[in-house]
């Protein structure tokens, strides 16, 4: 789901958010946590969600 998200995005609005995104897609959590959870804690919406289902889904860290 999210994979199809960072295709859909494409690389001409590459941001940190799109960073993290893309860490994510690649399974590569520890660098989407690192990414996204300054995003998250600043109030992005977008980040907070997918930092919510790697919790969820224990991807990268303790399954919440």
């Amino acid at each position: 789901m999210v994979a199809a998200l960072v295709l859909a995005v494409g690389s001409a609005w590459s941001g940190p958010l799109e960073d993290g995104l893309a860490a994510y897609g690649r399974g590569d959590y520890a660098n989407a946590m690192r990414i996204l959870l300054p995003l998250a804690e600043a109030g992005n919406a977008n980040a907070q969600y997918d930092l919510g289902l790697m919790y969820d889904n224990g991807q990268g860290v303790a399954q919440d």
